[in-house]
């Protein structure tokens, strides 16, 4: 009697506790609907609408996509161009992270940190300053030109996709590639030449083995950004066709009438990005390395003429990655005449044109990066605990949804967005600020909840744990214990996501609305025109609101962002 008494007694706590309030189960239900409105909608309706046909027949999208060579065309060459991308920047950021693990030199702090001048510049920005360097009145060609008699080939086209986006690129895989050699240790390398293995032969059987992950998951990112590219496939790629420049123009001719063509491209590019994430989970996601703690390298000087090679292909790549930003300074503070730069003649005409007369879109990128930035990172904080700490029945649904942006392009999203929030939908977002701000946290939600959760994946649940046994409720537990154990992530993932949000063009310049561009807008238009001076003006002025909280966070806060 008394043990069923006792059994009795334990259920009914139990039961209680089954059934008590959760605040975390309230949000995990808030969030995914909020996930199943703004990102799974816009989604289907982007498949939906590839189906709807005017013309009574379903497939009609399709069968003119199967039909007209241009879009083959266009898929073909993007293909193509993403794969020579990802292969060059591979052997790019290879290269330079071997060089920076392996090697000591003079000045090594410095330069290590210099490839990430390459994502800290907006792609727009950088496209310009080449095009200022390289374009058909660059700096170089006219020196070439009218100097030397030397006639340079176009930068447009091919050659300069090329050159281009590996420099754009190479940093992710730099980044990734550094982490893993310096978390390798170099004693399984030399177990293996003491067995009798040479040097090339140890490094190729146990070293590459051992960053092969991080490599072919770096590159396959490269891939994925190199297929949804826009901007410099816009500006550089003259009378290449490609998919997401085709699909933008498609966009503008069907605004307003049926959206079955952008619907159908947009679905071939979430097609493709899908299948290399696919590619990805099955192979990469199978060959991972438990690397235990052991010994790194000891960096060695670089010596004879087998140094001086290395040295001088590291100078040169690292040079070309640092230019945009060199060539944005300088046409800032250049004299120019509509199109035409006066080189040699400092003026800040072009500053005073852009922080006096047009500082509207200096101040919509502030305000609405800073929303979107604030809703991004409170959101990616709530997200990440549920996914990481606090899992019920609906985070491993709402894990999957969150992630879902990282399989569109920024032209596939926007596209998303004003198919499904247009003027004549449930929700009418268009022409406002909220659609331009909305379609910045979407894009990068992914990539403040992945920030999040490695912080959140550091802190070890005994630490909540014995708050709770202290006596303390969970929630408040977690508000006094956790959250400030977060605040370094957070404050990186704040200062990431602001950096990429004010970056955005494609997607922003599919849903802005007159009055409400943005710096990058701003730059792509004066662009079209030829207004160089002007545009690098803006381009500076962007670079200082990515690089000023980068400084502050990493000089007055401590926090080491890129390490």
């Amino acid at each position: 009697m008394s043990v069923s008494t006792e059994t009795q007694a334990y259920r009914i706590p139990q039961a209680n506790r089954r059934f008590r309030f959760s605040p975390w189960l309230v949000l995990a239900i808030g969030a995914t609907v909020l996930a199943l409105v703004f990102v799974a909608w816009p989604i289907g309706n982007i498949l939906l609408s590839s189906f709807r046909s005017t013309e009574g027949n379903p497939f009609s999208g399709w069968a003119e996509f199967f039909a007209d060579p241009k879009y083959l065309q266009a898929v073909g060459n993007t293909l193509l161009l993403a794969s020579i991308v990802t292969v060059l920047a591979t052997a790019i950021g290879v290269f330079l992270a071997y060089f920076t693990a392996r090697f000591t030199f003079w000045a090594k702090a410095l330069i290590a940190v210099l490839p990430i001048t390459a994502i800290l510049v907006p792609e727009v920005i950088v496209t310009q300053a080449w095009l200022m360097f390289l374009g058909n009145n660059g700096f170089l060609t006219r020196f070439m030109r009218d100097t030397l008699g030397v006639t340079m080939p176009s930068l447009y086209g091919w050659p300069g996709l090329i050159l281009i986006l590996p420099l754009l690129y190479y940093t992710y895989v730099y980044l990734g590639t550094l982490a893993a050699l310096k978390g390798f240790d170099s004693q399984l390398e030399e177990a293996a030449m003491s067995l009798g293995a040479s040097p090339f032969k140890a490094r190729m059987q146990v070293m590459i083995p051992a960053i092969f992950p991080a490599v072919a998951a770096t590159s396959l990112l490269v891939f994925t950004l190199s297929i949804g590219n826009f901007a410099t496939s816009t500006i550089i790629g003259g009378k290449v066709p490609l998919l997401a420049p085709l699909t933008y123009r498609v966009f503008l001719a069907e605004t307003g009438g049926n959206p079955m063509m952008q619907s159908t491209l947009a679905t071939v590019a979430i097609g493709i990005i899908a299948l290399v994430l696919f590619v990805q989970r099955l192979t990469v996601g199978k060959k991972q390395y438990e690397m235990v703690q052991g010994r790194s390298w000891t960096p060695v000087k670089l010596r004879g003429p087998g140094g001086i090679v290395i040295s001088l292909i590291a100078a040169v790549l690292l040079i070309a990655s640092t230019l945009p930003l060199v060539m944005v300074i300088a046409i800032a503070f250049t004299a120019s005449s509509g199109p035409v730069l006066r080189w040699g003649e400092f003026s800040l005409a072009n500053l005073t044109t852009v922080l006096a007369r047009e500082p509207q879109p200096i101040l919509n990128t502030i305000t609405f990066g800073a929303i979107a930035c604030a809703i991004g990172v409170i959101v990616s904080i709530i997200v990440s605990v549920l996914i990481v700490k606090k899992k019920n029945f609906l985070t491993p649904a709402l894990d999957y949804l969150v992630m879902l942006p990282m399989a569109l392009s920024g032209t596939v999203l926007g596209i998303g967005m004003m198919t499904t929030f247009g003027s004549n939908s449930l929700i009418a977002l268009s022409g406002t600020s909220a659609i331009i701000i909305l379609v910045f946290v979407i894009r990068r939600l992914p990539h403040g909840i992945r920030n999040a959760s490695a912080t959140l994946h550091a802190i070890p649940d005994s630490l909540e744990d014995a708050s709770v046994s202290l006596g303390v409720p969970p929630f408040r537990s977690f508000l006094k214990v956790v959250l400030p154990l977060m605040v370094p992530g957070i404050a990186a993932a704040a200062v990431l996501t602001w950096t990429t949000i004010i970056a955005e063009l494609s997607a922003s310049l599919v849903v802005y609305s007159a009055g409400k561009e943005t710096i990058t807008i701003k730059v792509f238009q004066l662009m079209n025109t030829g207004l160089n001076g002007q545009a690098a003006a803006y381009g500076l002025i962007l670079v200082l609101l990515a690089i000023v909280p980068i400084v502050i966070t990493t000089r007055v806060f401590k926090i080491r962002l890129f390490t």
